[in-house]
């Protein structure tokens, strides 16, 4: 993997070039969102399917929606409590997901790893390359120690992308999250700086 626009020093310094950072792959582009990402982020993001197996997608998602969900994270404090980057194959740029770190917790260096993929794309591995340069990309460049996510427990496929880098489960949240109208058990998994090296 290959990282444009690096970030040095402790846990979470500000470096004006943050919100630029693009992450490669062998198919994968990772880059910040842009405004003109909104139609397509809805389109894809707003299909029941994608909705249903996520904790924090509602249903119906709008384009409105879309363009106030990466407003938000292009004007954000430094530094950044939210990082989100689009999910684009290569060479074509064609985006099939986002993917990112929320709850940045500065003091304690760790972040939740948050993703979602079009339906078209799932099953081929992409989840788990994006997952894998995110995560890289959270240790060595942001200084994090401790990675972490969350996923219903009625959406094993999430489960398996997290294990498969490496994640560890740490705990069942009992009915964690309301999902329309229902409660939902969620898996906590995580993962340490120390663990890196030892899983990819």
């Amino acid at each position: 993997m290959r990282t444009r626009g690096l970030l040095n020093g402790d846990c979470f310094v500000h470096h004006p070039r943050l919100v630029h950072v693009k992450l490669e792959t062998k198919r994968l582009l990772l880059r910040p969102l842009a405004l003109d990402d909104s139609p397509r982020v809805a389109r894809l993001a707003g299909a029941r399917e994608i909705a249903a197996t996520t904790l924090s997608i509602p249903h119906p998602y709008s384009e409105a929606d879309a363009r106030t969900w990466i407003e938000k994270h292009k004007g954000q404090e430094s530094p950044p409590k939210e990082i989100v980057f689009a999910i684009t194959t290569r060479p074509d740029g064609e985006l099939i997901g986002t993917i990112g770190f929320g709850g940045i917790d500065h003091e304690h260096c760790q972040a939740e790893m948050g993703f979602w993929i079009g339906m078209d794309w799932w099953g081929k591995g992409y989840a788990t390359e994006a997952a894998q340069a995110v995560v890289r990309f959270g240790f060595e460049e942001l200084k994090l120690n401790r990675i972490y996510a969350h996923y219903m427990v009625k959406n094993p496929a999430s489960g398996r992308v997290l294990e498969k880098m490496g994640m560890k489960r740490e705990g069942l949240l009992r009915q964690r999250v309301r999902k329309w109208g229902v409660f939902e058990d969620v898996v906590l998994l995580a993962m340490l700086k120390d663990d890196l090296e030892k899983s990819f």
